[in-house]
């Protein structure tokens, strides 16, 4: 019997990511409606028949890629002349005191939603389905997400929004950043057809009072939602709390029952031994930024370490390189000069971390991270244009990450829709949104080039 069905993808090489790491060097995807309804290698013969069959082409078929951990706003500062401006930052705690925390201060709504446009058409057109993003402005607060979704529904894509709350002003602010992701967790997280989510985001713990991490772990607690924030991304958070706690901030947050499985901490750079094990210990999961890293020049995170002891590492970019396969390129390379040891971050580890481990950072695996009957159908189609040696299941980790880049994805499938097909989105009028996103980023460089004498205080931390 012929079984009716929307989709079927043939004649790929198909990467599975699911717990075999199966993959078939000639096969087939079908998909019906929303949801994948078989994955095998050869072709699927007369056994379905399909509103729509895409043969493609020995390119490569896989999961849609995940980012766990990104700053959509960041798209607006690339190449700023802004920077020019400001005297450079010597390390991270300048860098924010002189870059980011002014930022925040200038963004508008018109700007979160065109930097959410533009990031997402970023994230489609290089293979990225589904991303986490933590918004901060103090002066749009109320219904910010909403401008996210906006953009982010526009382009096609999943995503996961929050406010960065904090108290680098004051308590009522933090407690306004909160109420704004439980207004968006109301409206989106019960409803199974929104491909826009809400979650929690504090900013760190350096800039966050003992009140205020109760009360969004509360909050998670009430909507079983996800809770984010910035772990030892550099020194400061450490020095901060030794200081002003005695105790380092993973050892903080444990003593406050913050932590659990739903946790997701960003960077963990300054970590030690005895934190990871609380991590460990709790199932937390880790947010990697190699690139960010890089950038800030706070250090190398012990990823290698945490992958040993089973702690659960998705890929993130931190709102700096969009291109997964840049990132994934940077975490492959980064761990072996960190530790002098060739060995040490395998591509198809690297891979993992992109797909069904970052599924497994924002708890979506059951649903996304990897090709499998009864999976959301959220599916990429590589095509590199001069791969240098064979593509095949024996040389297609290596491939991902040593050769292709995002301008080699072809077709992108969001939710069974197909959103991108020969490299051309057919959401959104690219050029248009792109003239559009320019101007209003030249608007925001020149406020913070009128304000450029504007520096934050150091941060503090208002006692209730």
């Amino acid at each position: 019997m012929v079984e009716k069905v929307s989709l079927v993808i043939k004649n790929g090489l198909i990467v599975t990511m699911d717990k075999e790491r199966r993959v078939y060097d000639t096969g087939y995807i079908v998909v019906d409606q929303d949801r994948i309804v078989d994955v095998g290698k050869d072709d699927p013969g007369r056994k379905y028949s399909a509103e729509e069959v895409i043969d493609a082409g020995h390119g490569v078929v896989m999961p849609g890629f995940i980012c766990v951990h990104t700053h959509l706003y960041g798209a607006l500062l690339r190449a700023s002349t802004w920077f020019a401006k400001i005297d450079p930052p010597t390390d991270f705690q300048q860098n924010l005191q002189r870059v980011w925390w002014p930022v925040d201060e200038m963004l508008t709504y018109e700007d979160a939603y065109t930097a959410a446009l533009i990031a997402s058409i970023d994230f489609a057109r290089t293979g990225t389905t589904l991303f986490f993003d933590t918004y901060s402005g103090p002066n749009s607060i109320e219904g910010v997400l909403d401008y996210e979704e906006k953009a982010v529904n526009e382009v096609g894509i999943r995503g996961i929004l929050a406010f960065e709350a904090t108290e680098r002003h004051s308590w009522e602010e933090g407690v306004r950043g909160l109420r704004e992701n439980e207004r968006f967790i109301r409206k989106n997280n019960s409803d199974p057809n929104k491909l826009v989510k809400g979650a929690i985001s504090l900013h760190a713990s350096f800039t966050v009072s003992d009140d205020l991490f109760i009360m969004a772990r509360e909050m998670a607690n009430k909507y079983k939602a996800l809770l984010t924030l910035h772990v030892e991304e550099g020194l400061i958070d450490v020095y901060h709390n030794i200081e002003r706690y005695g105790m380092r901030p993973i050892e903080r947050m444990e003593k406050l029952g913050f932590l659990g499985p739903d946790v997701v901490m960003a960077h963990v750079v300054q970590a030690i031994d005895d934190e990871l094990e609380i991590i460990r210990k709790y199932d937390a999961k880790v947010a990697h930024n190699a690139m960010s890293n890089m950038l800030n020049a706070v250090g190398i995170a012990p990823i290698p370490k945490m992958l040993r002891m089973g702690i659960t590492v998705g890929i993130g970019n931190d709102g700096y390189v969009f291109d997964v396969f840049e990132n994934m390129r940077a975490t492959y390379l980064l761990h072996k000069v960190g530790l002098k040891d060739p060995r040490v971050m395998p591509p198809q580890k690297v891979v993992e971390m992109a797909t069904i481990d970052a599924a497994k950072v924002l708890g979506v695996d059951k649903e996304l991270g990897s090709l499998e009957p009864g999976k959301k159908a959220d599916i990429i189609i590589i095509k590199p244009e001069l791969p240098p040696t064979p593509v095949n299941a024996q040389t297609v980790y290596g491939h991902i990450v040593n050769t292709f880049n995002g301008r080699d994805v072809d077709t992108v499938i969001v939710d069974g829709k197909i959103i991108m097909r020969n490299k051309k989105l057919l959401t959104i009028d690219v050029e248009k949104a792109k003239n559009y996103v320019h101007k209003v980023a030249w608007k925001l460089w020149e406020r913070l080039l009128e304000k450029g004498r504007y520096q934050l205080d150091v941060i503090r931390i208002v006692k209730r």
